[in-house]
């Protein structure tokens, strides 16, 4: 059961935030006080559904011993009871520690890995997935760099993507994909694997990272795409090199100022995922038990095309319905991803 201290603690600062909020603030930062309480609303909700059910739940026992009212106590107090548990669960997830980045715009990154062109197929079809994925929840994908193959493959892909939680719900996808399949150019029919790699970065905020001029170099030259006449006409596209890291981001769109944005976005983004790499392996000295911890250098799933299968290896979830998968039918993995992150934060918190 959480503590009553703890509850009465999160009320009380609510209800502070809501009542400076009404006086302007009191001189704060407002829009800092608004996250705030928007953030613990949603738990200040829970909480009063949480004693609600409890001073139902009293009320039914006491009502026992009413001798006008102990047919209908009887009546209640087993689904009040039944009900406890999953309102004591639901309280204990809303008090679970927040993630900062979850509700951000996130950059996706997929590369192919080991398995030549077959690994650039593979590269495009999660390409499609998540592309697809995206319009099921309504969010916006934009791609703002990509190197194709001749056979229609990926070599490289970085988009981002706006919406509601992206991070959320997309920073699990991060690792080493792997494919089982009988490739395209594979004429004996025989069975390859191969893989391509996910990251899935929080898109920076200008307060997070500040870059400073002498730290990077900034290079121009010419677009290279599959033609047109703004292909090699040009020296638009950019190069931003991050001297201190060796970082380097490119953006070929056709207006150079825009790709100096673009270059500078993903590089602050790749630099504020250094950042919050290096503060989880401070806290964690296993951060490769944890689901959400980013390691790119882990496989995390298999797509065997043979059998229909894709298998999450961290938690073990196998579903026989991969054409739905690849058409971007990923809640139910997202989801059981989520619960399993929670169950670990419970367990680490005693709860």
């Amino acid at each position: 059961m959480v503590p009553e201290e703890r509850l009465e603690q999160i009320i009380q600062r609510f209800q502070y935030l809501e009542a400076a909020m009404a006086d302007g603030a009191a001189g704060g930062d407002i829009a800092a006080l608004a996250k705030e309480y928007s953030d613990l609303k949603p738990v200040v909700e829970q909480i009063a559904a949480y004693r609600t059910l409890l001073d139902d739940l009293a009320e039914a026992e006491t009502m026992l011993a009413d001798p006008d009212m102990k047919e209908l106590a009887e009546e209640e107090l087993p689904a009040l009871k039944a009900a406890l548990p999953e309102a004591e669960h639901a309280l204990q997830l809303t008090l679970l520690p927040k993630d900062a980045a979850d509700a951000r715009p996130a950059m996706l990154e997929i590369r192919p890995g080991t398995g030549g062109d077959e690994a650039a197929l593979f590269a495009g079809d999660l390409l499609r997935m998540y592309q697809r994925y995206c319009e099921t929840r309504g969010w916006k994908f934009e791609i703002i760099e990509e190197q194709a193959t001749e056979l229609g493959g990926i070599k490289e892909v970085v988009a981002h993507i706006k919406g509601e939680n992206v991070f959320a719900r997309l920073k699990y996808e991060s690792g080493v994909h792997r494919v089982q399949r009988v490739p395209a150019t594979e004429s004996g029919g025989r069975i390859h694997t191969s893989a391509a790699t996910v990251a899935v970065l929080p898109e920076a905020e200008d307060v997070d990272i500040q870059v400073d001029a002498g730290d990077i170099r900034i290079d121009t030259m010419r677009a290279s795409g599959a033609g047109g006449q703004h292909v090699n006409t040009t020296d638009s596209a950019v190069r931003i090199t991050h001297l201190p890291t060796g970082l380097i981001v490119t953006s070929s769109e056709k207006s150079q100022h825009r790709n100096r944005e673009i270059a500078m976005q993903v590089l602050k983004t790749r630099l504020y995922d250094l950042e919050r790499q290096r503060i989880d392996s401070e806290r964690s000295a296993d951060r490769a038990s944890q689901v959400g911890s980013g390691d790119r250098s882990e496989r995390i799933r298999t797509y065997n095309f043979p059998q229909g299968r894709m298998t999450d290896h961290r938690i073990n979830l196998t579903l026989y319905k991969l054409d739905q998968v690849m058409t971007g039918d990923l809640d139910e993995i997202v989801d059981a991803l989520t619960a399993d992150d929670q169950a670990r934060l419970l367990a680490e918190m005693g709860t």
